[in-house]
């Protein structure tokens, strides 16, 4: 059961039809369009920081941002910052500052194994992994962080949906069919948890269209 001293944790992912995250080749994807861009701004002006793995932070260089003034001003006129803290998970310790992530307006914080070293240069703040994302996420919720985006990788997505901590699926369906190895969760013999497969498992919050034959699907983790 989820504690109430977590954050809510609501995964948020652009997919083909028959659940890649990227053509075969692989490489950084972009498969939402302008709806599924609409739909992220909105994810990212509800949440207080955003969960990216490094492999992610590696491919694409940068993370998301919300575009939009509007949005912004009402993140501040509700005691926010502009841009949801961009939390990275990743066991290395440091990145290239050239990278336009560093350059990006927004607070950066690392989520690594326990070290001893100081905070890496071009991040505001490191926390400690947990021994579980129970431990983390409530970690997380003591820094001030109470919604939280998950955006990606597969990785990430999987560790997060096996111990069951994820609360809301928020997947933008876009009509294209990849193949290839690039799927939205690892695939593997160990999987997910059998009761995430169960009936009534996740209960559906919205179904939209969207521009360009895209389906936003939003459903919400029935406990």
């Amino acid at each position: 059961m989820k504690l109430t001293e977590a954050p809510t944790l609501r995964l948020v992912l652009a997919i083909s039809l028959d659940g890649r995250l990227a053509p075969a080749a692989g490489g950084a994807a972009q498969l939402g369009g302008t709806g599924d861009r609409r739909a992220l701004e909105e994810a990212l002006a509800w949440a207080d920081g955003a969960l990216i793995g490094a492999g992610t932070l590696r491919a694409h260089r940068t993370t998301c941002l919300i575009r939009d003034g509007e949005r912004q001003a009402q993140r501040v006129q509700d005691g926010r910052p502009p841009q949801p803290v961009a939390l990275v998970v990743s066991r290395q310790q440091s990145f290239p500052r050239e990278w336009p992530f560093f350059r990006q307006p927004l607070q950066r914080w690392l989520l690594t194994p326990p070290v001893a070293t100081p905070v890496p240069s071009g991040f505001d703040q490191r926390l400690t992994l947990g021994q579980s994302w129970q431990e983390t996420l409530r970690s997380l919720a003591k820094a001030g962080l109470q919604r939280v985006l998950l955006l990606g990788g597969a990785q990430l997505c999987g560790s997060l949906l096996a111990e069951d901590v994820v609360d809301e699926l928020q997947l933008t369906l876009t009509p294209k069919l990849l193949g290839g190895s690039h799927h939205w969760l690892p695939t593997g013999p160990k999987g997910l948890p059998d009761l995430l497969a169960e009936p009534g498992a996740w209960g559906l919050e919205r179904c939209d269209r969207l521009e360009a034959d895209e389906v936003l699907l939003h459903y919400c983790r029935q406990r």
